[in-house]
């Protein structure tokens, strides 16, 4: 019924599940987590998440991404190419990213990043797979290189924008992907502005293992509490946790179709 959307499955503490894969996967189902895509940051860590896929079965589908996280180093950013990207898709692979700006961290190698997420876009375009968005401290250049690029099929991730940052992403054809965030007490404008979105094109995401949503802030945050993000949209729209759950995994299903 859930689908998160963006979870790093890698960077997961299993020891309460006694380190073991299975038992994560065992509470995602109990959950009612049917799908998730396990997002890549480097290159280094592509066989650890194709291994994640691997245990996908009838009531649980685990994809993943290829790509490389802005905050990589600028040398590598520079060098990306689109058959760095392309060599890497196999049947699994659903998504280029995440990529994108951030200049929150660091803003020194502006020229690498803008390298780079063209390259994902261009990536993508090709293989016609959806680009996964990250933007942070990088409003203006996030939206007029996507506009430059005319990129037309993807998400912006864990979106934390303002309502017209919102429209012109929609106006483009991506979809936006709320996490925990909007779960918290002080982002009443966050939820001003997912109200004013279309129920078609909104996704529900953990970000795993950051940004637990209430009520589970304060603990690793990990697939299983999907359904907290969706029952924070639930009460924005005057739905139930699982209307929002099965409508955003519909539009999931949309997102990989191209549509």
């Amino acid at each position: 019924m859930f689908t998160d959307s963006h979870c790093h499955l890698t960077y997961l503490n299993l020891e309460h599940y006694d380190d073991a894969c299975d038992g994560l996967i065992a509470a995602m189902k109990q959950a009612q987590v049917s799908r998730a895509m396990a997002i890549m940051c480097q290159f280094d860590e592509f066989d650890d998440i194709a291994a994640w896929t691997s245990r996908s079965d009838d009531t649980l589908n685990i994809g993943m991404s290829v790509g490389l996280h802005p905050c990589q180093p600028a040398e590598v950013l520079a060098s990306v190419t689109e058959e760095d990207l392309l060599s890497r898709v196999h049947d699994k692979v659903w998504a280029f990213g995440e990529t994108g700006l951030d200049y929150h961290w660091d803003d020194g190698k502006k020229a690498a990043q803008k390298h780079s997420f063209a390259t994902h876009i261009h990536a993508s375009q090709q293989a016609k797979k959806p680009i996964i968005v990250h933007t942070r401290s990088a409003y203006h250049d996030t939206l007029d290189l996507l506009m430059a690029e005319r990129c037309e099929h993807g998400i912006i991730h864990c979106f934390t924008e303002d309502y017209a940052f919102a429209k012109r992403a929609l106006d483009l054809g991506l979809y936006i992907s709320f996490s925990g965030i909007v779960s918290f007490n002080k982002s009443q404008a966050l939820r001003d502005v997912a109200a004013k979105l279309p129920l078609d094109r909104i996704l529900i995401e953990t970000d795993s293992p950051y940004l637990a949503p209430v009520p589970k802030r304060g603990k690793q945050n990990e697939p299983t509490f999907v359904p907290h993000v969706a029952a924070a949209l639930a009460k924005v729209f005057g739905k139930s946790a699982e209307e929002i759950g099965q409508i955003t995994s519909d539009n999931f299903d949309r997102l990989l179709a191209g549509k």
